[in-house]
């Protein structure tokens, strides 16, 4: 039984987590579609590389689940 607990509460935080991962990803893109209307190329390959770190660690947490 504890364990069946643990594991719920496991997957519950690693849904939470993926909520934040989500509103990160939508805020990323945001800003990175302001970077292109400003045509700012060292902007744009920033938030793509914070974009691609945070694909990541969703794939990786919805792995989880």
């Amino acid at each position: 039984m504890k364990h069946l607990m643990n594991n719920s509460k496991m997957r519950t935080i690693t849904q939470e987590k993926l909520s934040v991962i989500r509103m990160e990803l939508d805020y990323e893109l945001a800003v990175l579609f302001e970077a292109m209307e400003q045509n700012d190329k060292e902007k744009m390959d920033n938030i793509k590389t914070k974009l691609k770190d945070w694909r990541q660690e969703f794939v990786r947490l919805e792995s989880l689940l």
